[in-house]
């Protein structure tokens, strides 16, 4: 740690005990207007144009120090990298006048596209508790947050983070909730990053853009606008996001000058407690009625989904007196507080607008289904998404991911599809699958009469029968029934299969005669990055064969550029240079990788040959058992691998083996990749093993008592605790806030060398000449000698910082 301090802090540090210094004044108290919950220093990255032209009092929670990411500057990893990160932050966000950083000090533990099994990871309770904490202490009156739903290649820490937001909007307010953190505040308006739809550039992107769903509620920021030293905030955001150099962002290309061609930040308000005001565009929308905060007013519906016929009472709460009007679409009718969908009413989301007599005015949203709605089974994260979304009082967000299932290319599956009544009466009928053309299996099927309410479920077999169609791609269709439709996708996936080897293969990075019987495949297609230039650029063919319990794989990658040679012990970091990854997921039906089996190779490393590491999966680290062996040539290099069967997590299912074979192309010397090439090609593939594609390991039969379930997985979950970090130190005793949003030790002091507390804990002492660990009994303890900055921890996790 010692090392860590002076690597990281230098000099500032040991002459001063001061965090990198940000652009704006430091706050000597923690009353802020907006806060941004993300998961990793740089998810704000995106909003900081929009976040400096407020120009309010503004924070960052970051649930993590990203230690579990790459980094293209130096060796550190872990805690030391998450010091590192913490300090870019820091320095980026300051651009924008953002003084405050808080960390949850949660695990970055690696890339994952699973939100369940980032909560597995973070914990729910204790972590929510820790934001609802700081959204008390910090009393905003606007959350930003990033997307909660897991749309293809959206971080699975992004999207708990997101959620916990969420969570912490509602909870924070209810005095019924954590009574231990703090006082209740309600935030007036929650909003979401990005935008679902097509925008626009310039000036006019503020008003010009159209989302996918006519009923989101979305502002638009133009970055084109004049900043502090006579740069537009575009420029001013640019050079904070060069500031997150560890992740290879340093070399970001300069923003537009042409106003035309600089665009806006996108905001979806999900929540409110303020009159909602659409004719509000940019900033002024952001803000309007929430900074400074005036009135209240709400709408809600007494139900989410309604079908055509059918009332809906709307309970409309306001901290203003006046008469309240309703108004709904064109042809509902509106008596009192109730409003009836017209019998021909079109499924959709609907807004119900309700006006107080001051002309200030809210919207309720529902959605009108049909009496009968067919469903087609969601993958495990999208159900799990929906049912959050329905429990935690947001039944909008469900259905924000389109139900997509994948098909083999040529091959079949069963499609469960739920039927469910919505109505207030029975229901009976038939369900068909409207499929696209190239595949087969969707005629009617009958289903029983269902009761208000009642579910059934009918299997179809669906076949692909044109397996000229590509992957990568959406293939949507209708699930039909007598009261409606609704919209699901399939998704090809390429599939193999894998021959028994005569002989066993000579690991040497050449084919020998019979080692590798079947075809190759070709896995030149883009996934992510840049496309590449030619063939001759970035393409290649992989081979596979098994033999006694071992599968082999030989990989030939054409490749005219080589990228950084980085050092073996940096082999798991293979997505900053040119390398291959081989992915198994042993019966095909893994939530996510964490009960696979991912192996990074690297073709050749700064201290001799290949290198070989997994990452991302049941258990990271050095590869028992692999052997690997390659061949460097001047338009590219083939490795060759061989793995034991009994290193997969649980026994092989000859019949349905999930594989992938990816490769990562450098064409620079800074440690970063910029394309992305492989057989089954999805954005974020690596961390979605259901879009992986498929093997018949053909004529293999595992030993019998090869265990079929995965064990658990190994997550590593070493993080860098605030009270050892000097920056979070310096702006708790700044602000009189317990550092890591922990609950509050009681106070400790320090004087003439001497560290005062009145119970037990651990002390983290920064010090001239580094950093002690110092255990600390109730009374006083010997502190080193000079000056001294102080995290201290007692035995039940609450915290306190000083500095003397």
């Amino acid at each position: 740690m010692r090392a860590l301090v002076a690597g990281v802090l230098g000099a500032a540090l040991v002459a001063g005990l001061a965090p990198p210094v940000a652009a704006a004044e430091p706050r000597a108290d923690a009353d802020l207007d907006v806060l941004f919950v993300g998961a990793h220093p740089d998810d704000e990255a995106s909003t900081l144009s929009t976040i400096g032209q407020l120009g309010l009092e503004a924070g960052v929670v970051t649930v993590t120090r990203g230690e579990g990411g790459g980094n293209a500057v130096g060796p550190e990893e872990g805690p030391e990298l998450g010091l590192l990160r913490e300090a870019e932050e820091r320095k980026a966000v300051g651009r924008a006048g953002v003084t405050d950083v808080f960390n949850l000090d949660r695990a970055d533990f690696y890339y994952t596209v699973s939100s369940p099994l980032t909560e597995q990871a973070w914990g729910h309770e204790s972590t929510l508790e820790k934001l609802v904490r700081v959204v008390r202490q910090t009393r905003p009156e606007i959350v930003f947050t990033m997307d909660p739903a897991p749309s293809p290649g959206n971080h699975g820490n992004h999207q708990y983070a997101a959620r916990l937001a969420f969570e912490a909007y509602t909870a924070a307010a209810d005095p019924s909730l954590f009574p231990g953190a703090g006082k209740p505040w309600a935030v007036a308006k929650l909003f979401t990053t990005g935008l679902s739809g097509e925008s626009a550039t310039g000036p006019d992107c503020v008003s010009a853009f159209t989302p996918d769903e006519p009923a989101d509620r979305v502002w638009g920021v133009w970055a084109g606008k004049p900043g502090p030293g006579g740069k537009t905030w575009a420029q001013i955001e640019r050079e904070a996001q060069r500031e997150y150099a560890s992740q290879g962002w340093a070399g970001f290309p300069d923003a537009p000058t042409d106003p035309a061609k600089i665009g806006c930040d996108y905001f979806t308000q999900v929540a409110g407690r303020v009159p909602y005001q659409p004719e509000s565009r940019g900033v002024e929308g952001l803000l309007a009625g929430a900074v400074p905060m005036g009135a209240t007013l709400t709408a809600t519906a007494d139900r989410y989904r309604v079908t055509p016929g059918e009332p809906v009472r709307v309970d409309v709460r306001s901290s203003k007196p006046g008469d309240i009007e309703l108004t709904a679409p064109e042809g509902w009718t509106v008596q009192d507080r109730t409003v009836t969908v017209p019998a021909d009413a079109q499924p959709g989301k609907a807004r119900i607008r309700a006006s107080l007599s001051t002309v200030e005015s809210t919207e309720a949203i529902v959605e009108v289904v049909p009496p009968v709605v067919a469903t087609q089974e969601p993958l495990p994260q999208v159900a799990q998404y929906d049912a959050w979304a329905r429990e935690t009082g947001f039944p909008d967000r469900a259905g924000d991911v389109l139900p997509v299932l994948t098909v083999p290319s040529g091959g079949t599956r069963d499609i469960t599809v739920t039927v469910r009544n919505e109505s207030p009466v029975p229901q009976q009928g038939v369900v068909s699958l409207a499929l696209p053309a190239g595949f087969s299996g969707g005629e009617e099927r009958p289903y029983p009469e269902l009761a208000p309410g009642a579910t059934h479920q009918v299997k179809f077999g669906v076949r692909n029968t044109d397996a000229s169609l590509p992957s990568g791609k959406d293939f949507p269709y209708q699930l039909v029934t007598s009261g409606g439709s609704t919209t699901a996708a399939l998704e090809i996936v390429p599939a193999t299969v894998i021959p028994q080897a005569l002989a066993a293969p000579a690991v040497d990075g050449t084919a020998g005669s019979g080692e590798y019987p079947a075809e190759a495949l070709d896995i030149s297609a883009r996934w992510e990055g840049d496309d590449c230039a030619s063939a001759a650029d970035c393409s290649g063919s992989a081979r596979l064969s098994w033999h006694d319990d071992t599968l082999y794989a030989l990989v030939d990658v054409t490749d005219d550029v080589a990228g950084t040679k980085l050092p073996t012990a940096d082999c798991k970091r293979h997505w900053r240079t040119d390398a291959v990854e081989l992915t198994f997921d042993p019966r095909g039906r893994s939530e996510n990788t964490s009960s696979t089996y991912k192996l990074a190779v690297l073709p050749s490393t700064s201290d001799g040959g290949p290198c070989a590491f997994r990452d991302a999966d049941n258990a990271q680290g050095p590869a028992p058992g692999v052997r690997v062996a390659a061949q460097p040539r001047e338009d590219g290099y083939t490795v060759e691998v061989a793995i034991p069967m009994e290193q997969l997590p649980g026994a092989v299912d000859p019949a349905s083996l999930g594989l992938n074979v990816l490769v990562y192309d450098s064409d620079t010397q800074d440690k970063t990749g910029q394309t992305r090439i492989g057989w089954s090609t999805w954005g974020g593939v690596q961390g979605d093993p259901y879009r992986w594609g498929r093997a018949t390991v053909d004529g293999y039969t595992p030993p019998p008592d090869r265990p079929i379930e995965p064990p658990e997985p190994v997550l590593p979950l070493e993080v860098l605790a605030s009270v050892d970090s000097p920056q979070t130190l310096e702006q708790s005793i700044r602000l009189g806030l317990p550092p890591g949003a922990a609950a509050a030790s009681r106070p400790i002091r320090l004087r003439d060398g001497w560290l005062y507390s009145a119970e037990s804990g651990t002390a983290s002492v920064f010090a001239a000449d580094g950093r002690h660990v110092v255990e600390v009994a109730p009374g006083r303890t010997r502190l080193p000698a000079g000056p001294v900055l102080v995290g201290f921890t007692n035995t039940r996790g609450g915290t306190a910082a000083a500095k003397g």
